[in-house]
């Protein structure tokens, strides 16, 4: 597989302090039927997360169950994430939907780096703090991952057992794209030629004193790019998704956060996972096999494949004819009880 599409795929895909979110940063409509907060926790490795607590209005002084919410892979709280996040808390649910450590409005440096460890962790840091939350019911917090970041949601339910129910929609492992290439159609050998440009490239940038960055999606479409990469065009790069703080949107990952996702697989203890997991993906989506493969792998009743017809990958960004919510309302219902 050519490296240049190989990388333009996987490119896309404490203290806590809270303020009232002042003006709509968001690519979506704003709801009247909840209120938004921006918020900041820090993970245990010191990085501190932004996010954007959701409450719904009508809510009394209750504990409530609460959902912590990221993805997609390069995008930011306020695009898809947010959107689920807001849809969710309409229905009953706290929801905090957040940047992943290094991205958008969230610490770390340098910028734009991808750890399966850190992003992992990330999803534990918004189980910490909601679990801590006046209004939150510690005994009932889920989380959901997006592309890239139901992989990672995945893999935190395998360690953190204070998850009860975990969505993955529309989901990228990107550990095995980094390896394997789409489809699996990278080979050992192609494999070493790729960690060998990328060590040379670390090598090229201490020497440097800066990150190179992974090729990004183009600015223009010639339509002769594959379907998903202008499927990614067409969210990202147009008033329906664009925003200046994504990855995909406005900025291009640090081309040596690849070789962490090579060698460090995600989904090693996914077997294990004890509570309720819902794996959403869409029909003609070309990112399927990665959740239809995560699922094989989960055991136990309380596991189930949701295949949604005729949606693509990314119409489960923001499509609300596509994206199931009255299934995943009843999924988080059923399970956070």
């Amino acid at each position: 597989m050519h490296t240049k599409l190989l990388l333009i795929g996987i490119i896309l895909l404490g203290g806590v302090t809270m303020t009232t979110a002042k003006t709509w940063d968001k690519v979506f409509a704003k709801s009247d039927d909840v209120t938004v907060k921006k918020v900041h926790f820090k993970n245990r490795y010191g990085i501190e997360l932004a996010g954007d607590l959701y409450m719904p209005k009508d809510a009394d002084n209750q504990k409530l169950a609460a959902i912590a919410i990221s993805g997609p892979f390069g995008a930011v709280k306020e695009q898809s994430s947010g959107l689920y996040a807001q849809t969710l808390a309409e229905r009953g649910f706290i929801t905090l939907a957040f940047d992943p450590s290094y991205t958008g409005e969230s610490s770390g440096e340098p910028r734009n780096v991808a750890s399966p460890d850190i992003n992992t962790e990330d999803f534990s840091a918004a189980v910490d703090y909601l679990s801590t939350h006046p209004r939150v019911d510690e005994n009932k917090i889920g989380i959901l991952g997006i592309c890239g970041f139901g992989g990672f949601a995945l893999n935190a339910a395998a360690m953190d057992t204070r998850i009860k129910a975990t969505v993955a929609s529309t989901m990228y492992d990107m550990t095995r794209v980094a390896a394997n290439g789409y489809n699996d159609s990278m080979d050992e050998k192609a494999r070493y030629e790729l960690l060998k440009q990328l060590n040379a490239q670390r090598t090229a940038d201490y020497k440097a004193g800066t990150y190179a960055k992974a090729p990004g999606l183009p600015e223009k479409l010639t339509g002769q790019e594959p379907q998903f990469v202008q499927d990614y065009f067409n969210y990202y790069k147009t008033p329906r998704g664009f925003h200046a703080r994504s990855i995909n949107s406005n900025g291009n990952w640090n081309t040596t956060s690849s070789l962490s996702l090579i060698n460090m697989p995600i989904l090693q203890r996914s077997s294990e996972i004890q509570s309720a997991v819902l794996i959403v993906h869409g029909e003609k989506a070309h990112s399927r096999y990665f959740g239809e493969d995560a699922f094989k792998k989960l055991k136990g009743k309380n596991k189930e494949l949701l295949i949604i017809p005729g949606a693509s990958h990314v119409d489960l960004y923001d499509n609300m004819q596509k994206i199931p919510f009255d299934k995943l309302e009843s999924f988080f219902k059923t399970n956070l009880k």
